[in-house]
């Protein structure tokens, strides 16, 4: 059944204060809306909840990639496309640039955003588990203030996240790494193209000192940072063995528990002994 549009009531501030004040103002009533790629299919399928949406896409306060010598910021409406045409992300952050890449067709990759790809909180999104073997940091807003904290920390279940009802994330920040790396993307879906990922992996070798990064998409309730598997590889234990024991997948329509854990060990020894 199709939504029926006067049921809701879309407004669009015109500037973050104005935004910020809505929300504030009646607590949970209000849900942002930037891009839409998420929530205009519920509303087409005439399953979104939430009567009362608040447009953020117009607010040019959470647009714009500032680059420091430290580190490169992204607004958070910053779309795949951006990512796309950056150099400086092009030329130090390939695993984005082949999330990007990889999310949706051209339509969806001009309108999604980075901030709503993290609010979504999909396990099988395809830019968390990069932002995670990236050490991302997000910065959260409202009315009260602002405050940042480390991605991994944001999810704490599935669409469960350290945010309250009248916070926006306003910034993605980027730490710029200083030796070089090898990197390794890999999105498993049904099909090449425009498909919800059955397993998505995101892995960071330091080429100086060989330390390593290794995140996960659809493999547990939230986009995961492998940390016990990365103590496995440091410590020259098994990873393979050490990465059954943290995932913890599940059987739904796209595929069953087994076949993704048999995906996840593959996608990790595909890294480890690349390059």
């Amino acid at each position: 059944m199709r939504a029926y549009v006067p049921d809701y009531e879309l407004r669009a501030p015109g500037g973050l204060t104005e935004a910020l004040a809505l929300l504030a103002s009646e607590p949970g009533v209000w849900r942002p809306i930037a891009g839409g790629t998420d929530l205009m299919v519920l509303f087409e399928a005439g399953q979104l909840e939430h009567r009362r949406l608040v447009s953020i896409w117009g607010l040019r306060e959470l647009r714009g990639i500032a680059v420091d010598e430290s580190a490169v910021t992204l607004g958070s409406l910053t779309t795949y496309t951006d990512v796309l045409r950056h150099p400086v992300l092009r030329a130090e952050f390939p695993l984005l640039l082949a999330a990007a890449a990889e999310t949706g067709g051209i339509a969806t990759q001009n309108r999604g955003t980075l901030g709503g790809n993290i609010v979504n909180a999909s396990p099988a999104a395809d830019s968390p588990p990069v932002l995670l073997v990236y050490d991302a940091e997000i910065e959260l807003i409202s009315a009260r203030g602002a405050r940042w904290l480390p991605y991994r920390e944001f999810h704490t279940g599935y669409k469960q996240m350290r945010m309250t009802s009248d916070e926006l994330v306003s910034r993605i920040r980027l730490p710029r790494a200083t030796s070089p790396f090898h990197s390794h993307y890999r999105k498993v879906g049904t099909r090449k193209a425009q498909a919800i990922s059955k397993i998505c992996f995101a892995g960071l070798r330091d080429a100086s000192s060989g330390g390593v990064r290794i995140a996960f998409g659809s493999v547990a309730p939230v986009p995961l940072r492998c940390f016990q598997t990365e103590s496995a590889i440091r410590s020259g234990h098994d990873p393979i063995q050490a990465l059954a024991a943290e995932l913890s997948p599940i059987d739904d329509m796209r595929s069953t528990a087994a076949y993704r854990l048999r995906v996840a060990q593959n996608l990790l020894r595909e890294f480890l002994h690349a390059g």
